[in-house]
């Protein structure tokens, strides 16, 4: 029987990894739907080769382009966020791949968690704006989320749910990005061509652009205490450049679970694909003789600022994450346009959270207006 698969987030590069893992077994999956922001030329390849039934652009030209195409059965198309809500609403879907960016996860991943369609999770500001709500939805229907972050997805396979009360930490690995050796006061010199140059992954420019800063790191952290129930004083970040070790598990009696792996994130997605079983696929396999030695270092706080102001949101709660996050992702955008410096990125975060007033017991509506104000913040200060 085949698995029925709507993508939120075709093009992205974890939408297009989604698709190579289908395309290792195209006879257990069938494509229902897949949205794209606005990269039209790759979407318009993916409809001719998986032949939805639905799909979903983020512009109305985008969608008038698509209707140009001549095809038979040719997909029904939807617009912005509106079409993506009905894309996570579908029946006929057995496994919702979030991997839209943004807050835009959000919505769609709690109707479709509404639905009893089971969500594979790669987008972290989902869990960190709204981690209460998707949690307690997903409790509420008995749906499962399953991670897509190979971080997340190593703890997940790493916990033993009969021995989950004996789990003394989590263990978050991070590559460092490209500026782990680098000096504070160099940060400041940093552009974004060479915050872009990930040394072991390859991801879009904001998450890459988090990476370096380890505000990544820090937005798994919160992910992690979500998705696994685990206060933040039992969640460790941990810098292993190689990236092998995605994640670890450490017990009460001192034995540490690892899950390891070349850094692909085809892997996890296949096993959240899967799960509960695994099958086989062509992807390269670690070779630990060629490999020869893996390092681990502390985190530098007083450099990564972003990650230390991470674990404050995630401790206040509320809205603060949601600012947290919103904050970041307008730093980093506007540090893609050169309009701001590397180093200020957690600056600027961190000027935001001081002057916010957290709200907890929150809605739809406080994360959405917490969201907003955070970006115009931003801009205010610039």
């Amino acid at each position: 029987m085949t698995k029925k698969i709507t993508i939120l987030g075709s093009t992205g590069s974890i939408g297009r990894q989604a698709l190579q893992v289908v395309d290792e077994h195209p006879e257990e999956y069938e494509i229902v739907a897949l949205a794209a922001g606005r990269n039209t030329q790759l979407l318009i390849k993916q409809i001719e080769k998986y032949r939805p039934r639905y799909v979903n652009v983020a512009e109305k030209s985008a969608a008038q382009t698509l209707q140009t195409i001549s095809m038979v059965d040719a997909p029904t198309v939807t617009v912005g966020d509106r079409g993506l809500l009905e894309l996570a609403d579908l029946a006929e879907t057995d496994l919702l791949v979030v991997a839209v960016t943004g807050i835009h996860g959000l919505l769609p991943t709690l109707k479709a968690l509404e639905k009893g369609i089971t969500v594979a999770l790669a987008n972290k500001e989902t869990i960190v704006a709204g981690g209460s709500l998707v949690m307690e939805k997903a409790r509420q229907t008995g749906t499962a989320i399953l991670p897509l972050d190979s971080e997340h997805s190593a703890l997940f396979q790493c916990i033993e749910e009969d021995n989950k009360s004996e789990i003394e930490k989590l263990i978050i690995t991070a590559s460092g990005g490209p500026f782990l050796h680098w000096k504070k006061e160099d940060l400041a010199e940093a552009t974004p061509a060479k915050a872009l140059k990930h040394p072991k992954w390859e991801m879009g420019r904001k998450i890459t652009v988090d990476s370096a800063s380890m505000i990544n790191k820090g937005l798994e952290v919160i992910e992690a205490h979500w998705l696994f129930d685990m206060p933040y004083e039992k969640i460790e970040v941990l810098v292993h450049p190689q990236s092998i070790i995605h994640s670890m598990v450490q017990y009460s009696d001192g034995v540490v679970m690892a899950q390891m792996g070349l850094p692909d994130m085809r892997v996890p997605i296949q096993y959240a694909m899967t799960y509960p079983q695994r099958r086989k696929n062509s992807f390269p396999r670690p070779d630990f003789f060629e490999i020869g030695e893996m390092t681990f270092y502390k985190p530098d706080l007083n450099k990564f600022r972003g990650l230390v102001l991470a674990y404050e949101a995630g401790k206040a709660g509320g809205t603060m994450p949601v600012v947290f996050n919103a904050a970041n992702e307008e730093a980093v955008f506007l540090f893609l346009k050169e309009r701001i410096k590397f180093n200020d990125i957690p600056i600027l975060i961190e000027k935001v959270m001081e002057t916010h007033l957290t709200k907890t017991n929150i809605s739809i509506d406080d994360i959405l207006q917490a969201d907003e104000w955070a970006r115009e913040e931003i801009k205010r200060y610039i």
